[in-house]
Parts: structure tokens; C-alpha cells; sequence
């Protein structure tokens, strides 16, 4: 019971980092518009994605357009979009591998030790998909604020973390503490059948007994 309720927590919150990484490469609000200096009436807001770039127009009017070029994105945008990518597919595959390894799960030609396996790669996966998502979150976050506090670039030019960013951290830690349940999972289970076979039987005790008896009372004979 304890370790179904263990699978479907590390299930429960590796699907919400999952669809949290899906999110997050959809967002537009990776950079945000900075409200600096003597800008005190703002009657828009910047907002640039890995996909597009929109503008909010007093809390009204919102337009969004789709990058023309993705050779024209900075370096951190264009390297975020693939990562992001690699890391929705892997968060998916983790998902799907931790319901076909769950202990609740039921599969007609697997067995035990198969499920075993099955658990250990999607605790894995879930890891790595949260790893790959660190790399252009935390990338886009270092070039946001190297920006802003470098006086040579232009005070129009200075963006702000965007919410996509936050999300980012937050799916990424749900993503990798998914892959630590489930692998510790794993490990506990090799440990648990690791004692149960050391474990000698009581038959076996009990002819070994026997047997070093009848050889301990034929060498009393001699």
C-alpha cells in the first residue's frame, strides 16, 4: 500500500512537471519589458517568447507575432527552443514509462523484475528531461540580468524575468523529484530482494542440522 501510494505521488508530480514544461515552451513571457528610469505611465508591455513576441497595450489590446527569422533570435533563444523541445519529448516519455511500471499497472507478458526496470528508466528520464530544462532556463535567466546591469546596453533594450522563467524552476525541481522517487524506489525494491534471497530457509537449516548430526555420530562409530 505504502509503495503504490509512493508511485502515484512520484506519478502525480512528475505529470505536473510535465505539463509544466509544455507551458513553458508555449509561453511568450520568457523576457519581459523593463520599467526603468523615468518611465512612470506605461502604455505597454513587451513580452518575448522562444516562438513569438507580443505587445500588451494598456491591459486592453494584446498582438502577438511569430518570429520571421530564427537565425535573427539571440544565441540563448535559439539554443532555448531545441532544448525545450528535447525536454517536453523526454518528460513525456517518462510519463508514459511510469504508467506502464507502476506497481497498480497490470501487463499480460511482464514481469516483476521487467516492471522493475521499467520504473528505474522512467526515474531516469524524468532527471534528465528536468536537467535539459535547467540549461536554457537558467541560461535566458544569467542573459537577462548580465543585460540589465550592463550600462553599455540601451535602457529600452533591458528586459526583466518573465513568468515562463519562474515556471521553468518549477517544473524542472517537480520533474527531478519525480526521478528521485521513482528511482529510489528502485533501489529499494533491488535491496529488498537482494535479503530475500541471502535469506537461508528453514528446510534447508533444518537438513544442513540433520545432516551434521549423522556425520557426527558415524565418526563416533569409527
Amino acid at each position: 500500500m505504502v509503495i503504490s501510494a509512493l508511485q502515484v505521488v512520484g506519478l502525480l508530480i512528475g505529470g505536473v512537471g510535465m505539463i509544466g514544461t509544455f507551458a513553458v515552451t508555449a509561453m511568450p513571457q520568457w523576457r519581459v519589458s523593463a520599467f526603468i528610469e523615468n518611465n512612470i505611465i506605461v502604455f505597454e508591455t513587451i513580452w518575448e517568447g522562444l516562438w513569438m513576441h507580443c505587445i500588451r497595450q494598456a491591459n486592453i489590446r494584446m498582438q502577438c507575432k511569430v518570429y520571421d527569422s530564427v537565425l535573427a533570435l539571440p544565441l540563448d533563444l535559439q539554443a532555448s527552443r531545441g532544448l525545450m523541445c528535447v525536454g517536453s519529448a523526454l518528460s513525456f516519455l517518462a510519463f508514459v514509462f511510469a504508467i506502464i511500471g507502476m506497481k497498480c499497472t497490470l501487463c499480460a507478458q511482464s514481469s516483476c523484475q521487467d516492471k522493475g526496470y521499467v520504473i528505474l528508466t522512467a526515474g531516469l528520464l524524468f532527471i534528465l528531461s528536468g536537467v535539459v530544462e535547467l540549461i536554457p532556463v537558467c541560461w535566458v535567466a544569467n542573459t537577462i540580468i548580465s543585460d540589465f546591469y550592463n550600462p553599455l546596453v540601451n535602457a529600452a533594450q533591458k528586459r526583466e524575468l518573465g513568468e515562463a522563467l519562474y515556471l521553468g524552476w518549477v517544473a524542472a525541481l517537480c520533474l527531478i523529484a519525480a526521478g528521485a522517487i521513482f528511482c529510489s524506489f528502485f533501489r529499494c525494491r533491488e535491496k529488498t530482494r537482494s535479503y530475500g534471497y541471502s535469506a537461508p530457509s528453514h528446510s534447508s537449516t533444518h537438513s544442513q542440522h540433520k545432516k551434521t548430526e549423522s556425520s557426527y555420530s558415524k565418526s563416533q562409530y569409527v
